[in-house]
């Protein structure tokens, strides 16, 4: 059962890294991220229940991981929408240059 949930955090991990390095979107990099952070949570909640099933405290430090994780994706498409607002650019290269 660890082996199947280790296998998906890989293939999570696998398509987050691909889509964070071939997008060019800010939102398609941020959801590249997010499916990364998402694959380190499952192995973790994995590897922790593998250990120690009777202990819950490994998914509940799992959940606050992934409630930080929620603010923090929600404040950068807020950031990424204020940025589209304001200078109409999705794009991370045209975003680089926005200082000033």
């Amino acid at each position: 059962m660890l082996e199947a949930f280790l296998l998906l955090a890989a293939a999570l991990l696998a398509v987050g890294l691909y889509g964070a390095l071939s997008q060019q979107s800010v939102v398609m990099v941020m959801m590249g991220l997010e499916l990364m952070i998402n694959a380190v949570m499952v192995a973790a909640a994995a590897v922790w229940f593998h250990t120690s099933p009777q202990l819950p405290d490994g998914q509940v430090l799992v959940l606050v991981a992934m409630l930080a994780m929620a603010v923090e994706m929600a404040m950068g498409f807020a950031a990424a929408i204020a940025i589209f607002r304001a200078r109409d650019v999705d794009v991370t290269d045209s975003a680089g240059d926005l200082r000033g």
